[in-house]
């Protein structure tokens, strides 16, 4: 029998977090997270905005987010807890900063389960057999049944997050390997049977109809919502069995294989449309009535075959992405729950080794979430602008932590930090502004309901109150720096409401240079070396249970050496 290396972190629930999770499922984590709806139906809306040049809109988006991909494996090696993105910024900036990463990371983490339901219900919808269930009202909402459907999808990923964290990553595994494949197979299907040059700058007003603001528009039409969730690694850190040499390389191989993998779907798309729907530009590439792209297109290329695979995996890719974040939400409501600042309950640790409480808080909000909300493409614009928030938090939490906490060992190193933490922050703020005005006042005004809920929390709790940690100068940048988004965004070019004040490319620089200067001034904020040992103290039994993992699992992989079996965890079976 393979040896498995169990060590348990003590929490506040009685029972324990197992490091249980090899670098395989570590990757497929963060894998699985990356390719889910965005495929099924980011191309489309990136194709309306930008005609051709939706491709740029996908590399550059790539850049940018591999940048912010290394940057989290950096963290998630160097502190490996549970719910990272909250716990990052509690410690460069104490547990006020923590809080607020925290909960804008909850916001879009707990909303994205019933999102990529709601995709795979609108995207199943372009199939005949559905057409007399009714699952989709004409606005896109969901009718009574398929309310009923998204809601037995929740209860099913629940079940088997509540099941335990290798247990998930395991079941997740297969799911990965499958919706990854089926994209790979629509590229090289497509690519074969219906490919046209001329769709690439010949028709439809040429290769970017809309200039650069239809490329950057593109942006948060589900480019980056698609390639977003690499960070889910550094989430399960405090379930990895050897986070400090896997998570970095499960975070990068990851990001690396996503990116790959929707820029070629990207080509395939509007290599695949038929030209006559692109004469007078890319408003309707597929003509009238269409949910499913691939689906669509692959009928159109005569492959009927690879339209059933497609819908089979409308089903499968967003529900192995659903599974995974009602994880997530789970571990960053227990990490928010480790700070006193939510509910102790939150914390409370099954006999599996689960953050019990915050999975079903998890899935009780992702039923609220299935009620008539906007469609799919509406709210993929208010999640990638949460999104970006809660990534602009680990740039200038690693640039703090390096400065600041300099004694602490990095198993990898970002390349050339002195430019990629700025890089990373400038980035973020970018795909913020890009997201447009609409989106960032919406986000703002969910954090200062946070912000409510924590100062409720600070009066209830003397421990909080009265915490060392509690660093109110090292968080003040982070109001003005949300505030001057929502300026720039009124200001600017993009999403309902702005003034179109600022012109082309100037807007660009003033984000920029607005971002610069946050960036650093808030580095200079962070707290002392004295009072950053302080925090990162409070976690340091998980990084001691981290050593004594490793150290179990050398011996047992030794062992295993000698019997010439593999151990569990490290590689799919099969």
């Amino acid at each position: 029998m393979a040896h498995e290396a169990v060590t348990p972190i003590p929490t506040h629930g009685g029972h324990a977090l197992k490091r249980v999770v090899g670098y395989w499922g570590l990757m497929f984590v963060s894998l699985g997270s990356i390719i889910g709806s965005g495929w099924l139906l980011g191309a489309l809306g990136a194709a309306k905005s930008a005609g051709p040049a939706s491709i740029v809109s996908w590399l550059i988006a790539a850049v940018m987010l591999i940048v912010l991909a290394l940057i989290h494996a950096d963290l998630g090696a160097a502190y490996p807890v549970a719910g990272g993105t909250a716990r990052y910024p509690h410690y460069a900036f104490g547990a006020l900063a923590g809080f607020t990463a925290g909960w804008v990371g909850y916001l879009q983490a707990v909303a994205i389960a019933p999102i990529e339901v709601e995709g795979a219900i609108t995207y199943l919808e372009s199939a005949p057999w559905a057409k007399g269930l009714d699952m989709v009202n004409p606005d896109s909402t969901l009718t009574p049944i398929g309310l009923v459907i998204a809601a037995a999808a929740l209860a099913v990923f629940t079940v088997i997050n509540i099941m335990g964290a290798k247990w998930l990553s395991d079941s997740n595994i297969a799911v990965v390997i499958w919706k990854t494949a089926v994209p790979v197979l629509a590229i090289v299907v497509l690519m074969s049977l219906s490919f046209h040059p001329g769709n690439f700058g010949q028709t439809g007003g040429g290769f970017a109809p809309n200039g650069f603001h239809g490329i950057f528009a593109a942006l948060p039409l589900g480019v980056v919502f698609a390639l977003q969730g690499f960070e889910q690694a550094a989430q399960m850190a405090g379930e990895a069995r050897n986070p400090k040499k896997d998570v970095a390389r499960a975070i990068i191989t990851a990001m690396i294989i996503g990116a790959a993998v929707y820029i070629f779907l990207e080509v395939a798309f509007i290599g695949a449309v038929d030209p006559a729907n692109v004469v007078n530009g890319w408003d309707n590439p597929l003509g009238a009535g269409a949910f499913g792209p691939y689906y669509d297109l692959a009928l159109a290329a005569g492959a009927g075959w690879l339209a059933t695979v497609l819908l089979i995996d409308a089903v499968v890719s967003p529900a192995g992405t659903g599974l995974v974040y009602i994880g997530t939400s789970a571990r960053i409501s227990y990490a928010l729950g480790e700070d006193d600042a939510l509910p102790p309950w939150l914390t409370s640790v099954s006999k599996r080794g689960v953050p019990f409480g915050s999975i079903l808080l998890a899935f009780v909000i992702g039923l609220v979430a299935l009620l008539p909300f906007p469609s799919w493409q509406s709210l993929v614009g208010l999640i990638t602008d949460a999104t970006a928030i809660m990534y602009a938090f680990a740039p200038v939490s690693l640039e703090a932590l390096i400065r600041r906490h300099a004694g602490r060992a990095h198993p990898y190193r970002v390349p050339w930090p002195q430019v990629l933490t700025p890089f990373g922050f400038v980035a973020a703020n970018l795909i913020i502004y890009w997201s447009g005005f609409e989106a960032i006042w919406k986000i703002l005004t969910a954090i200062l309901i946070g912000r409510v809920i924590f100062e409720i929390a600070l009066h209830r709790s003397k421990s909080l109150r009265f915490r060392r940690d509690l660093d109110w100068r090292a968080a003040s940048w982070i109001w003005p720096w949300l505030i001057g988004l929502v300026v720039l965004g009124l200001l600017g070019r993009y999403g309902n409401g702005s003034l179109n004040i600022l012109p082309e490319w100037v807007d660009i620089l003033f984000v920029v240079a607005f971002a610069l200067l946050i960036f650093y001034y808030a580095v200079s904020l962070s707290m002392s070396p004295e009072d950053i040992a302080v925090a990162v103290g409070e976690d340091e039994f998980e990084f001691e249970a981290v050593d004594s993992a490793v150290s179990s699992d050398t011996a047992g992989a030794a062992d295993e050496k000698r019997r010439g079996a593999p151990g569990v965890g490290d590689r799919p079976k099969g």
